[in-house]
């Protein structure tokens, strides 16, 4: 559909019927919004000295015999939480999106874009496969019918509640410490970020870009999508915040209209440039070209509901408040 670019199997599961379609190049799997609508996780632990049970995204209980050794995981914000809670060494695979960190880049892929090998992933010999937002309900399924344990993270719509998926991998995987400690790191520099803008009244309106493909009508981010989310925290005010949906298309008459103080490009990686924003048709009107305010941007940080979602938030709030961030 789109070039690839961060909400890649976003909108192949989400929204197929209604995005445009680049030719040039196919779009790629980062960006994991839920498959189904779950509003958090509702998590219930029973612990005894042999088993662990645990109420995962799709309010199916799962029960392990013990912390799961040999774990496929099949998203890349799942990944980034195993790696980054310590249970690198127990991944045995990945989804072909998960290339972060590095490390993860060595192990076997059983598909992604186009669906996932159950074959493959059933030869890694898995205790567990850890599936997520960009995973459907009817794929748990299949995986459980080959006798696989299945564990759903779902997606989070807070920081808060991607904390709380953090605990739970930590719980699956016998990192409960190790998760503790990267939570309340990352709490800490949350809260120094809350402390700095907290006393600030200016709030700069953002324009985040998800695909031009269409400059007269690209594609952003919407109210309630953790890009939305992140902005606000960092200081700003979205203007896609007044659409209809997470990722929404936006005219180029209401993008004039918002006239933006920033734009924060995240189709960087895919050759959006601010040079070549400038040159578009209609655009050069806007405060954020006139007064150089573009911006490339990493949209990874943003995108994987992972630990890197504070990654971001500091990189936006350094982009809008850069005499505050230094």
């Amino acid at each position: 559909m789109f070039r690839k670019s961060i909400f890649a199997l976003l909108i192949l599961l989400l929204l197929a019927a209604c995005g445009p379609t680049r030719t040039s190049t196919p779009v790629k799997v980062t960006t994991e919004p839920a498959a189904t609508v779950i509003p958090s996780a509702t998590f219930t632990t029973t612990r005894s000295t042999t088993s662990i049970t645990l109420t995962d995204g799709l309010n199916r209980t799962v029960t392990l015999a013990s912390p799961v050794q040999r774990v496929v995981s099949l998203a890349p914000s799942n990944t980034e939480i195993l790696f980054g809670i310590g249970a690198g060494a127990q991944v045995v695979g990945r989804d072909e999106s998960s290339d972060y960190p590095a490390e993860a880049l060595s192990l076997p892929t059983s598909g992604g874009y186009s669906g996932f090998n159950l074959e493959a992933i059933v030869a890694l010999h898995p205790d567990l496969v850890l599936v997520g937002g960009i995973n459907t309900p009817e794929m748990v399924a299949s995986l459980e019918k080959l006798g696989l344990t299945v564990y759903f993270l779902p997606n989070p719509a807070t920081l808060e509640e991607m904390y709380t998926n953090l605990e739970t991998v930590g719980t699956l995987t016998g990192h409960t410490a190790e998760a503790t400690a990267l939570e309340d790191s990352l709490k800490v520099r949350v809260a120094t970020v809350d402390e700095k803008i907290l006393p600030i009244s200016y709030r700069p309106t953002v324009y985040y870009e998800l695909d031009a493909t269409d400059p007269t009508k690209p594609y952003t981010t919407g109210p309630g999508s953790f890009v939305d989310l992140l902005i606000a925290r960092a200081g700003g005010l979205n203007i896609g915040a007044q659409l209809k949906g997470e990722w929404a298309q936006i005219s180029l008459e209401q993008l004039v209209v918002a006239n933006p103080a920033i734009i924060i490009l995240g189709d960087a990686a895919y050759g959006e440039t601010p040079e070549k924003v400038a040159q578009r048709p209609g655009w050069g009107t806007l405060t954020a070209i006139q007064t150089g305010q573009v911006f490339p941007f990493d949209d990874n940080l943003v995108s994987r509901p992972g630990p890197r979602l504070v990654d971001g938030l500091e990189a936006l709030a350094k982009l809008l408040h850069p005499g505050v961030f230094k």
